[in-house]
C-alpha cells in the first residue's frame, strides 16, 4: 500500500521526538488532509451549475426539509453564521432559486423556501453530486464505507458533546 502523506509527517516526529505519541495526530491529521481534498473535490459539479457548497448546503437544507424554514434555522442546519446565511440567500433569491416572505407578526424575520426552479436545480443536482461522490469513494468496498462512517459518526458524536457548546 501507499504511505499517505501523513504517516511521512508522523515518521519525522518520531525522529525528532522518539516516543512521542502521535496517535493523536495520526487520526486527526488524516482528517483534516480528507477533509482538505474534499472541499476542493466535491465541489466540482456544483461550479458547474454556478452554485458553491454552502448555497448548495441551504438549497439542500431547505428541500429535504421540505418547508419553509427562517435564515436562523438554516444556520443552525448548516453550521454557518447568520451573516454568511443573509449573504448567500440573497445571492440565491437574486437567482430566482428561492424565495422570501416577511413573517406577519414580525417583520424582523423572514421564512425561506425553494422557488420552482430552486428545486428543480436541487433535485437534478443532487443525484449527479452523489453520483461523483461515489465515484471518490471507489476503492473502497461498501463494508469498509460503511465501517468508516460507523466509527466518523462516533467522533462527531463525542466531538458535538466536548465542542458543540464551545462553537454557538
Amino acid at each position: 500500500m501507499t504511505e499517505d502523506i501523513v504517516a511521512g509527517v508522523l515518521r519525522q516526529w518520531q525522529q525528532v521526538h522518539p516516543g512521542l505519541d502521535t496517535g493523536p495526530m495520526a487520526v486527526i491529521g488524516r482528517l483534516n488532509r480528507c477533509s482538505a481534498l474534499l472541499q476542493q473535490a466535491t465541489d466540482a459539479p456544483l461550479r458547474r451549475e454556478g452554485l458553491t457548497r454552502p448555497e448548495f448546503d441551504i438549497l439542500g437544507t431547505l428541500r429535504r426539509m421540505d418547508r419553509e424554514l427562517t435564515p436562523g434555522r438554516i444556520a443552525r442546519e448548516t453550521f454557518a453564521s447568520g451573516a454568511a446565511v443573509t449573504k448567500r440567500v440573497r445571492q440565491l433569491e437574486s437567482r430566482g432559486l428561492l424565495a422570501r416572505r416577511p413573517d406577519e407578526r414580525d417583520r424582523r424575520v423572514s421564512h425561506l423556501s425553494l422557488t420552482d426552479a430552486g428545486r428543480a436545480v436541487i433535485d437534478r443536482l443532487l443525484p449527479e453530486q452523489l453520483r461523483y461522490e461515489a465515484g471518490l469513494l471507489e476503492g473502497i468496498d461498501a463494508r469498509r464505507q460503511a465501517e468508516l462512517s460507523e466509527g466518523l459518526s462516533e467522533l462527531l458524536v463525542l466531538l458535538e458533546g466536548r465542542l458543540g457548546s464551545l462553537l454557538d
